[in-house]
């Protein structure tokens, strides 16, 4: 087996590996940030509008995350750095 095709291979199983981290730990934050939200929002429904506005921005910063791991992924399989 060539070095460029073990340099290939793991930058692909690397790719993944991060695609499935950056999606586990995205679905795990959106789910306790949401949830914590509905439950203020039923504790203080007059600060609702407020809650759910904090909440949509907390959601873009905590998928911004997911997307820069997910365009690392893709220069690691299709542009990769590594290879002679």
């Amino acid at each position: 087996m060539s070095e460029n095709a073990i340099i290939t291979a793991a930058s692909v199983i690397g790719a993944g590996l991060v695609c499935l981290g950056a999606a586990a730990g995205a679905g795990i934050g959106n789910g306790n940030m949401c949830g914590k939200s509905i439950e203020s929002m039923a504790r203080q429904p007059e600060e609702a509008g407020k809650i759910f506005t904090n909440m949509l921005v907390c959601v873009g910063l905590i998928e911004s995350m997911p997307i820069l791991c997910y365009v690392i992924a893709i220069v690691l399989v299709f542009a990769n750095p590594f290879i002679k």
